[in-house]
């Protein structure tokens, strides 16, 4: 299992630094700042609350670093969220600043979920590589730590390249292994990176991860009738709440993916055909 942990401490405030070091790389997996409160470590075995109250120079702290002081990228937290090096994400909440378009930005950040990448070589064993899969869960399940080691699976084993389009630099950030055959577009919306990759780099596969528009769904039903496969994820608990959204009945329906992985709380999977 390999982790970006020295990217991950870099995001802290120096005081949390070692107590978070002290929770361990293999065991933690979310950090979540509130402003006034105690930070709260997270793993399987439960939670952790450090003596120290967070502040909001705390929490601009890791804005800061994770964004790596740009002013554009600070500006992104509009969408909810920021990916930090080396994969991890780092979810916002706080006072939006709502115009015509939408949420714009956060003015004040009241708190932050910070989730922590991990690569775990071999998990994806015992999924079939000739076929479209779609992979749902719920939130904090495992849905991108499983697509990872799908799509470097089937690039070191299967024929053709995989091109995955990471529109939020998660799935490979520097230092992940992505196979021998793959080809990463990165921080392009799914929409326009499906269709540049189908016109530009002669995919055997395309990989996504988390499908949440019409846009993404009309971009890979597009892309499987180019004969290609597609792995993608979704948000979902199990195939009834799939089949119950709208949004993803005609990718059901039109036959796009032959197979649903899903992941249960416990980050063990099964499969279903579809």
């Amino acid at each position: 299992m390999r982790c970006a942990w020295e990217e991950l401490l870099n995001l802290l405030p120096m005081w949390m630094r070692q107590p978070v070091d002290r929770q361990g790389r293999d065991t933690l997996q979310e950090i979540r700042l509130r402003r006034g409160r105690p930070p709260e470590l997270v793993s399987r075995a439960g939670s952790i609350w450090l003596e120290r109250q967070a502040e909001e120079t705390d929490l601009r702290f890791v804005i800061n670093a994770a964004s790596r002081y740009s002013p554009w990228a600070s500006s992104s937290v509009g969408q909810g969220y920021l990916t930090a090096p080396g994969g991890h994400r780092v979810g916002v909440c706080g006072e939006a600043v709502v115009q015509e378009k939408g949420i714009t930005a956060i003015r004040e950040y009241h708190s932050l979920c910070l989730r922590i990448a991990r690569d775990v070589p071999d998990i994806a064993r015992g999924l079939a590589l000739d076929r479209s899969l779609l992979i749902l869960g719920s939130p904090g399940t495992g849905k991108t730590t499983l697509l990872r080691d799908l799509v470097r699976t089937r690039s070191n084993r299967a024929p053709g390249a995989v091109v995955v389009v990471d529109e939020r630099g998660e799935l490979f950030p520097v230092g992940f292994d992505c196979g021998k055959r793959t080809d990463v577009l990165t921080l392009c919306p799914k929409p326009q990176g499906i269709e540049m990759a189908l016109r530009t780099m002669g995919p055997a596969c395309i990989a996504v991860d988390e499908i949440t528009s019409e846009r993404d769904c009309d971009a890979l039903v597009q892309a499987g009738w180019c004969g290609i496969h597609v792995l993608a994820t979704v948000h979902a608990s199990s195939r009834r709440d799939l089949e119950r959204r709208q949004l993803y009945r005609h990718v059901l329906e039109c036959g796009l993916f032959e197979e649903l992985v899903i992941l249960q709380k416990d980050k063990s999977w099964r499969t279903e055909r579809i």
